[in-house]
């Protein structure tokens, strides 16, 4: 499913036994989403973004933004003709925002609510 593109969201339980060891001491996942090959983790503590680069996906990039340093987010809503959803988080610092592409697979607006309640709480 993941080769057409069939983001999709993953057991919290699995994402936290299969990246228990970026998480730290006592860090729980509230939510994981796979989009083909990268993931987002929720933590309670911040946003993990996995990206596995390469051919093989062999060679992993681990980006941990804590939610204090996200200064604003969008989200777009997929349309008729555009099936994809887009997440853009602006980072403190950081003039470009980071973008992730969301299938359909993915309900972009329960995306939205668990990232407003950690930047906004």
């Amino acid at each position: 499913m993941a080769l057409f593109g069939n983001a999709h969201t993953v057991d919290r339980g699995s994402a936290h036994q299969e990246y228990a060891r970026l998480l730290g001491q006592g860090e729980q996942v509230h939510a994981a989403y796979q989009l083909v090959r990268d993931v987002i983790l929720f933590t309670d503590r911040r946003l993990i973004l996995v990206d596995k680069q390469g051919l093989t996906g062999k060679k992993v990039e681990y980006h941990s933004v804590l939610y204090r340093s996200i200064t604003h987010f969008s989200v777009e809503t997929a349309g008729h003709f555009d099936l994809d959803a887009e997440l853009k988080l602006w980072i403190s610092g950081t003039p470009a925002p980071i973008e992730k592409t969301f299938t359909k697979g993915v309900d972009i607006y329960e995306v939205q609510a668990i990232l407003a309640q950690f930047v906004a709480g």
